[in-house]
Order: structure tokens, then sequence, then C-alpha cells
């Protein structure tokens, strides 16, 4: 197999889990007080507001209507293509004292007047704050649900050390993601969510590459500390790590810049969580289960005493 990393020489990288923790945790401690102080841009999957849905006679233009409706008193509206390029589904903030209809019918007639195409208009519906609400709740209950389902599976299918720390790892991942869209005042809406959700699916699955190879390298070598065998893991693991990493990458850049705004922000949440999953498998769930006390013992597999093992030999 081809590797982009070749070295024969174990990389120290437990020598700098101190400094790495420093680093960590004056991250986490500054995405907690933004969270706390600035909390997060919800976007109006989570606030509710007026859902209008139009058809053009051509192609529609999503950026002109976007600048149409800034420019018309209606900032932030989300505006995507629902179905076809000629029917487009606008998302407007709820606004206090005003009927959906009647928001509907300011949106549409600025439309008409900015275009020269026939716009219909096919649907108004409310999102109210209660739905918003329940989206909040939901998507909290489901990341608290993959947290403890991948708790399990690691603890029953490794140890418990190497579980608390890929666990410890994934909510690193997610606070600072939190933490970046908190402080940069990004959107977040249930694209963001969905991207949160694959982070942690993207960092759980090099968590249990390394781990599988922690234990095997435990199992192989009979001698040497217990930092000396993982530093020796996630050296052999390094190239398929950095292939990984560089593929994703390179399809997410496509996202970022060419996407569109539609999933610019789902964009973000998973560039920012490939290179921040990949550096928590190494100086998180790694570190983390060595503090804890992993041992060679913990991971051989248990002596199967056999049949008859224990009888006196015939004379």
């Amino acid at each position: 197999m081809h590797e982009i990393i070749k070295t024969h020489k174990t990389i120290p990288f437990m020598r700098f889990r101190i400094g790495a923790w420093i680093f960590s945790g004056l991250l986490l401690v500054a995405s907690i007080v933004s969270l706390a102080v600035n909390q997060l841009n919800w976007g109006l999957d989570f606030t509710g507001g007026t859902v209008i849905e139009v058809g053009y006679s051509q192609q529609a233009n999503l950026s002109d209507i976007r600048s149409t409706l800034d420019a018309n008193g209606f900032e932030g509206a989300v505006v995507q293509n629902f179905g076809t390029q000629q029917d487009v589904l606008i998302r407007i903030e709820p606004q206090e004292g005003v009927k959906a209809q009647e928001v509907g019918e300011n949106v549409l007639s600025i439309l008409r007047a900015a275009s020269t195409d026939e716009v219909a208009m096919r649907r108004i519906e409310f999102v109210g704050p209660n739905v918003g609400e329940q989206l909040t709740e939901q998507g909290g209950l489901a990341m608290l649900t993959a947290l403890i389902c991948i708790l399990a599976y690691i603890a029953f299918r490794f140890e418990w050390r190497l579980a608390l720390g890929a666990v410890g790892a994934l909510a690193h991942d997610v606070i600072l993601t939190l933490g970046l869209f908190s402080v940069l005042g990004l959107e977040f809406d249930l694209t963001v969510l969905a991207a949160l959700l694959a982070v942690i699916g993207y960092s759980i699955n090099d968590t249990v590459v390394v781990c599988d190879r922690i234990r095997e390298n435990f199992r192989k070598f009979r001698k040497g500390e217990s930092e000396e065998i993982i530093d020796g893991a996630l050296t052999d693991t390094m190239s398929r790590t950095v292939i990984t990493s560089l593929t994703t990458v390179l399809v997410l850049l496509a996202l970022f810049f060419l996407g569109g705004a539609l999933i610019h922000g789902f964009a973000t949440a998973l560039l920012f969580g490939v290179f921040i999953g990949t550096y928590s498998s190494i100086y998180i769930a790694s570190s983390l289960a060595l503090a804890l006390g992993v041992s060679r013992e913990d991971l051989m597999p248990p002596e199967v005493e056999k049949e008859g093992e224990d009888l006196e030999p015939m004379p």
C-alpha cells in the first residue's frame, strides 16, 4: 500500500500532550464563555418565521432575490431553489404584529416590481417558535444519544478507558464547533446541526482506527511503556489519517466556495470538524486514555481455561 508519510521512527506524540491539553482547555473555556454570553445565532429552523414559495416563469436568480429582499427590509432572508430552478423557497424571520399573509403579499409585490418575469405565489406558511424549540430539544437529544451509544460501543469493543477518551474527544469537538459559530456569529440552522452529527461520525471513525491499532500494538509488543505503544499506534495510522483528511477537505472546499450561501454553514462546520476531529483523535482521545492508566493488561484477551487442564497427567 502507498503511504504519504513513511517513517521508521516513532513520532513522540504523547510528549506534547500537556501543551495540547492547555491549548484545548483555553479553546474550551473561550467557547463555553461565548456560548453563555453571545449564545448561538439561531436560524429560522429554530426561531420560526414565514415560509413563502413563489414560482418564476424562467430560471430564478437567487442572488438578485436576496439583494432585493435585503434592500427592502427583509435582511437575512433564506432563499433557495425548491424542486426546480423556477421554484423558489423564501424563509423570513418572524415580525411582531405582522401576519404571515401580509408578509407574503409584501414579498410578492417586491419581487414582482424587481423582476421582468412573471412571479406567482404558490404557498405561505408560518412556522411557530414552538416548532423551533422542539427542533432544538430533539437536536440536542440526537447528539447526546450518539455520544452515549458510542461510549457503550467502544467500552464493549475495546476498553472503558479508551471509551472515555473517545467520548471526551467527541464532546471536545462538538463544543469547539459550537464555539466557532458563537464567536463568529454564524447562523446555526438544521444543516449545521446535520454537519455536527457528521463531525461526530467522522471523529469517531478516526478514533476507532486509532483505538484498534493501540490494542493490536499492546498485544504485539510485550515490552515498552504505555506511552511508547500509543505513540507507535498513532505513527502507524498517521498516513491513513492524512489521506482521509485531505480527500475530505478537498470535497468540503469545493462545497465551501462553490456550494452557495445555503450550505455555507454546513461546509464551514465540517471543514472545522475535520481538522479538530483529527487533532482530538491524537491529543484528546489517546492522551486521555493514557492519563486514565490504560495498560497492556487491560487490552490483553482473557485466558480461556481448557477443559481438563487442571487434572494431573495419567502415570
